[in-house]
Order: C-alpha cells, then sequence, then structure tokens
C-alpha cells in the first residue's frame, strides 16, 4: 500500500509525520516536495530585513521524517478519479490514499501587467528579490530629490507584514524621509477576512509606522513605473510588492477544489490546506491558514489509518466512518514590523504580549515538527529584534 503526501508545507509535513506514527511499517509514505524542504511560510517576511533568518525557517525533510521516502519532485497533475500523480518529468506514481498538500499559488488575477512588474512573497528567493528591490529604491532616493515609493499591493495577513517588515527596515537604515511606503486593499479594511477590533488594532500598527493604508483602492494594471487604480488615477512606484490573492496549485488547474469536511477529492484522495476551499463540520467556509492546514491534516492523517487498517483487515471491521473536521480557532497573529498584533478570544493584544506570543508560536511550531535546533534559533533571532525600533 502506497499513501502519497503531495507537498511539504504546513498540511504536509504535519500529515507526514503524523502517518509515520499511525500506519503500519509496511506501508509506504512517499512524500514528494519540489523543493526538498519545508519552508515556514509565516516567518518568510522577516528574511526581508534578516537574510540570515533563512537558515532557520527552511527545514531539511529529512532532518525531520523519520521513515517516510522523500522524492525531490515537481507535481505537475493530481488525477483523483485514477489515484495516479504525475511529475514534472512525465513520470506517473499511483496511489492508494493521497494527502494534496501543494499549497497555493499567488493569484494576479489577469491584471495587466501586475504578474510581469510586481514580486510576490512565496519563497525565499522572492523574500531576496524584495530586498534588493528596496535597497535599490532607496539608491534612487538618494541620487534623486523625491523620496522612493514602495507599494504593496494586497492587505491580507502577508501584505501586512510585508508593509510593516519594510517600514522597519527603512528605520534601520535611518532612510524614514527618503521612502514612503503604501499599502493597497481593494475591500474597505486590512485583514478584511478578521474581526473588526483586530482590523482596527492591525491598521493602528501600521499607520504608527508611517505605513499610509489605502483601503477601497482597487488595482487594474501595472507599468514599469505606475501602478493604475480603477478610478483612473496612477501611483508611481520604484518599488512594487503583491501579496493581493490566492489560487490553487498549477497541478490542480489553477483552482481550489470546493471539499466537504472530510476534505475528500474522490475515493482516496484528500485536499488538504490552501489547495482546497474547505467547508467544515459547522458548515462554516476555512481560513487558507497555516493553523487551519496543521489541524486538518491532523483529521485526515487519522481518516487515512482508519482506511488503511480497513484495506488490510476489512473482513473483520466495519467500514470506517471519517472523522469531519471542525475548524475553532485559538486566535490570530501578525507580525508589524518589530510588532505584532495577536488574537485570543475577543481580546486584542499588542506591543510586547503580542510579539512574545508571536515568538512562542513560532519556535512552538518548528519544535513540533521535530525541528528543535531551528527553533531555539529562530528565538534568538526574534529576542534581537528592534533594538532601534521607535514604536516599541
Amino acid at each position: 500500500m502506497r499513501i502519497a503526501v503531495l507537498g511539504a508545507g504546513y498540511a504536509g509535513l504535519t500529515l507526514a509525520r503524523k502517518l509515520e506514527g499511525t500506519v503500519p511499517d509496511d506501508v509506504e509514505i512517499l512524500v514528494v516536495e519540489r523543493t526538498g524542504s519545508h519552508l515556514v511560510q509565516h516567518e518568510l517576511h522577516r528574511v526581508v530585513r534578516r537574510p540570515s533568518l533563512a537558515d532557520e525557517i527552511e527545514v531539511d525533510l529529512e532532518d525531520v521524517l523519520d521513515r517516510a521516502t522523500v522524492r525531490q519532485a515537481e507535481v505537475a497533475d493530481v488525477d483523483p478519479d485514477e489515484n495516479v500523480v504525475t511529475l514534472s518529468s512525465g513520470e506517473t506514481i499511483d496511489y492508494d490514499y493521497a494527502g494534496v498538500c501543494l499549497g497555493a499559488e499567488t493569484a494576479f488575477y489577469d491584471l495587466p501587467g501586475v504578474e510581469d512588474h510586481a514580486t510576490p512573497l512565496k519563497t525565499l528567493d522572492h523574500a531576496e528579490r524584495i530586498r534588493a528591490e528596496f535597497l535599490d529604491a532607496l539608491d534612487s532616493a538618494d541620487a534623486g530629490d523625491s523620496p522612493a515609493n514602495v507599494v504593496v499591493g494586497g492587505a491580507g495577513l502577508s501584505g501586512v507584514q510585508v508593509a510593516g517588515e519594510l517600514a522597519a527596515f527603512a528605520r534601520e537604515e535611518d532612510a524614514e524621509e527618503r521612502v514612503t511606503i503604501t499599502l493597497l486593499e481593494q475591500l474597505d479594511s486590512v485583514a478584511p477576512a478578521f474581526p473588526e477590533n483586530f482590523q482596527e488594532a492591525v491598521r493602528d500598527q501600521l499607520e504608527a509606522r508611517d505605513v499610509e493604508v489605502r483601503t477601497g483602492t482597487a488595482v487594474s494594471s501595472a507599468s514599469a513605473s505606475a501602478i493604475e487604480l480603477e478610478t483612473g488615477n496612477e501611483i508611481a512606484y520604484d518599488q512594487f510588492v503583491w501579496t493581493g490573492g490566492i489560487r490553487g496549485p498549477s497541478a490542480l488547474g489553477g483552482e481550489r477544489p470546493a471539499v466537504k469536511n472530510t476534505l475528500l477529492l474522490g475515493d482516496g484522495t484528500f485536499v488538504v490546506g490552501d489547495s482546497a476551499r474547505v467547508v467544515d463540520a459547522d458548515g462554516e467556509p476555512v481560513p487558507a491558514s497555516a493553523q487551519a492546514a496543521v489541524r486538518e491534516a491532523r483529521v485526515v492523517a487519522r481518516n487515512i489509518a482508519s482506511l488503511a487498517e480497513y484495506d488490510r483487515e476489512g473482513d473483520d471491521l466495519f467500514e470506517p466512518r471519517l472523522e469531519p473536521f471542525a475548524f475553532d480557532s485559538p486566535g490570530w497573529l501578525v507580525s508589524v514590523g518589530d510588532g505584532a498584533v495577536a488574537q485570543i478570544g475577543p481580546k486584542v493584544l499588542t506591543g510586547r504580549p503580542a510579539k512574545a506570543l508571536k515568538t512562542t508560536v513560532g519556535a512552538g511550531y518548528l519544535s513540533s515538527v521535530g525541528a528543535i535546533r531551528n527553533a531555539a534559533d529562530l528565538v534568538t533571532e526574534e529576542l534581537g529584534y528592534g533594538k532601534k525600533s521607535k514604536t516599541d
């Protein structure tokens, strides 16, 4: 029997590790991951300002998986009707059960010029490029008479974190007067998918760091030097970062298939994490987030283990009833430069308590997937943050 785990983000790594502890040793667990490593995506924005953090937030899969086979390859297609995976090389892999954990890709919505001229934030290469472009923008401001204009499109959590990080980077470079950072959002609030008091606290933190927040502002196109808005107005820019939305992975045709609370797509294929649009056991849509992906993966691991046991011992067992996934978030966290905003139940925290909680959660996650050294190093790096901060 072969169980394929496609992708090793939050969902994939959690699923693979849980399966290692729950299915018999003679069941093959195959992890297919393009990079061969796991990236702690919610800390990726930090690499823009602290390139050394790349070593702490990228984890070699061989170091944190015990018996799963890791295949470094790119998934090109998944056929849930035939239980077949096609790799970019053309090779096909059959499976009995699979978790499609390929995450989501950046959505550019076919806006003319945006994909060509904006830099997204999904990989370490993107973070390094954003850093280089920001330093180039500061250099251009030194050579001219006006500040550099940096625009971040999309004010979800990723956009908030990038804008906050760039503002902190400017302070460290003593460049507050040489750069303006503008965060655009087509909806009426930052962090629009989250509770109102969380939104308000996030906006306050951004504005305290001199980030210009423009909500209700939709992008229609971009050129090499300017962004055109749906109103017809233009914003000239020296750097353009795009975090304006997500789409499904290319292996699923760019779609995020809708799945019910079992997360099943076909008889033996589960879609886990940001790859799917999930409706949970309470009939509520599940937000695309790391915490949702990890919780979904735990439920899917239990269900696959039950199905695998039934396949082996089916004559003596009732066909298992799959456990439905119900999402109950303990709260939300977002970094804003050297600070953070945290929501726990109805209460919103900022300042040192929120930052401490953010650091604890990040290190706790790394520890939970077996990356103990990375967790310790991350805490050390985080505690060293903000020495030049003027707002915390």
